[in-house]
């Protein structure tokens, strides 16, 4: 149970939501720091064994479920909403205050919940209070791709309740725990649900649309929780499913390609959120010790260095309204601090040795090894030289090195380069002294990072990747930055589905215009027939002499006679 003075996680962000709807605006910075940092405290102060378990319609709906697993994540979030925070502070907007809050509350809800009721209730709060951070932009383009994400975001919510009902009935059980493909519909149900949320591919779009059409500080919260709540739901329930183990590695190659091509550099890091949520995914598949480690691990780095190369991208579009790489480059000489932070963001992602990439992504990529996937690990080695490619090099160079775009902007607000620094450091302190990471892990860790032949081989890697992006550019074969839209699976439902269903709507009423003229053509026909013989000049409509009328029925009635004797 829980002491009178603790309380669950998310119950700490949901009354910091209602402060900051009703507090006045200058007191509102207040509360959005004393959220996270009381939260972080009350969620330390918690005993192990605590637990909150509710009865509803006979059943226990557990709102709090204490173990190495949700701790990691629970303070993953405090931390992520602390960097956040600060990196928001200028902003005045009430509306992506108080969503930015219910949206953590319930990213934390979710992790510490004990049963799928639970969970999916949380799920559905996070779809909501997330789809305001997009559409706090207040445009056109934001409210569109706001609408369409929030229609998947329901969507899982509504096939993830599905499956809890169905496996309620089968099993009477609604427990939030390892669950496996075997289990029938349900778990299929269950598993397709967490999959849209962790941008399994072709389920993928809903991110790609949305983030990039956030506010360049919304954009920062969504990168951290969603998709690693889907993460953690999948360490819970599906761990050690063969299946997830080939999506993942699919994940972690497929978006190499869009990023490369893509201009618009917040869709660059999107993709490449993908790519590294692939890494994850792989690792619950596999399954072992060293696997969900690494996952969870990963998860935990992945959401520090890739909330700073959003910032760093956030800060860009905040001093100068732009995005594209087309329309950047040479913001290194009025923004260094930034260009600096970025890079080490870009180090980070890179697994670069002595950044926290590096002590993580190899843990799934060793496990791959060791549970005989050689192929799987070939796909992980080429995903690891790509991101490099499109996270490592492109994002700095294009919006800070490239062709001068003759911007001159001011270096980003203070509150921003505190967030950026402090993530930064995190990033560092990860890749110097990883203990302290694997300490937080839910399985005990045998695992030593640096040692010569990994760090040889992911040295070798990443200069070999930096030599072909160098070559590439000097020879003109890399791909140059256009302006355009680069289609994506998304064509397949928003384009090609809804044109082929207005070819067959088309194809239909012309079908339908012929076959309806025809009958009538042939109506028509029968019409003028029928009036012929039977109308007042017709053969058998006009009058007829009574003589003439005694003969034929004479006639007729003497062929009738002979046939039935005949």
């Amino acid at each position: 149970m829980v002491s009178s003075w603790h309380f669950a996680p998310f119950v700490i962000f949901f009354a910091g939501a209602l402060a900051a709807l009703l507090v006045p605006g200058r007191l509102r910075p207040v509360v959005m720091l004393a959220v996270p940092v009381l939260g972080a405290l009350n969620l330390y102060a918690l005993p192990a064994a605590t637990t909150l378990d509710i009865p509803l319609l006979g059943y226990y709906l557990s709102l709090l479920r204490i173990d190495k697993l949700s701790l990691l994540f629970g303070y993953l979030f405090h931390l992520a909403m602390l960097l956040g925070v600060i990196f928001s502070l200028h902003v005045q907007d009430r509306l992506q205050h108080v969503s930015a809050l219910v949206y953590a509350g319930s990213a934390l809800g979710a992790v510490f919940a004990g049963d799928l009721i639970t969970l999916f209730i949380f799920w559905e709060v996070m779809a909501v209070s997330s789809s305001f951070l997009i559409l706090a932009r207040r445009t056109e383009r934001a409210t569109g791709a706001a609408m369409r994400y929030l229609l998947i975001q329901v969507l899982s919510g509504v096939i993830l309740l599905s499956g809890v009902l169905i496996r309620a009935r089968a099993t009477g059980s609604i427990a939030f725990g390892p669950i496996g493909l075997d289990a029938g519909l349900a778990a299929w149900l269950i598993f397709l649900a967490f999959g849209i949320k962790s941008c399994f591919p072709f389920l993928h779009n809903w991110l790609t649309d949305a983030y990039p059409e956030a506010t360049p500080t919304g954009t920062v919260f969504l990168s951290a929780f969603t998709t690693k709540v889907a993460v953690y739901a999948l360490a819970r329930s599906f761990a050690g499913t063969e299946l997830l183990v080939y999506i993942g590695a699919a994940m972690t190659m497929f978006p190499i390609f869009f990023a490369v091509i893509e201009n618009d550099l917040r869709r660059v890091l999107a993709y490449s959120l993908i790519n590294q949520v692939g890494f994850m995914v792989c690792g619950i598949g596999i399954g072992t010790a060293l696997a969900i480690n690494g996952a969870v691990s990963h998860a935990f780095n992945d959401v520090v260095f890739k909330g700073l190369l959003f910032m760093s991208m956030g800060a860009v579009l905040y001093r100068t309204g732009k995005i594209n790489g087309t329309d950047l480059g040479g913001l290194y000489k009025t923004m260094p601090k930034t260009a600096g932070l970025c890079i080490v963001g870009a180090a980070s992602i890179s697994a670069f040795p002595l950044f926290s990439g590096f002590v993580s992504k190899s843990m799934v990529m060793v496990a791959a090894l060791e549970e005989h996937h050689p192929v799987v690990w070939l796909a992980l080695l080429f995903a690891s030289a790509g991101v490099f490619h499109h996270a490592g090099i492109k994002i700095p160079y294009f919006a800070f090195f490239a062709h001068d775009s003759g911007l001159r902007p001011r270096e980003a607000p203070a509150n921003m380069l505190v967030a950026m620094g402090l993530a930064a450091a995190v990033c560092i302190f990860n890749g110097t002294y990883p203990w302290l990471l694997y300490s937080l892990l839910p399985l005990p860790v045998d695992y030593h990072p640096y040692t010569a032949a990994h760090v040889l081989t992911q040295s070798q890697l990443l200069f070999f990747s930096a030599l072909a992006f160098v070559w590439l550019q000097l020879k003109g074969l890399y791909p140059p930055e256009l302006r355009g839209v680069n289609l994506d699976a998304e064509w397949t439902y928003r384009k090609a589905l809804p044109g082929l269903a207005l070819a067959v709507a088309s194809a239909s009423r012309a079908l339908y215009g012929r076959i309806v003229g025809r009958a009538v053509h042939s109506l028509d026909g029968v019409s003028r027939e029928l009036y012929r013989h039977h109308g007042p000049k017709g053969i058998l409509g006009r009058q007829w002499p009574t003589g003439n009328m005694a003969f034929w029925m004479t006639l007729l009635l003497g062929a009738s006679l002979l046939i039935y004797y005949v």
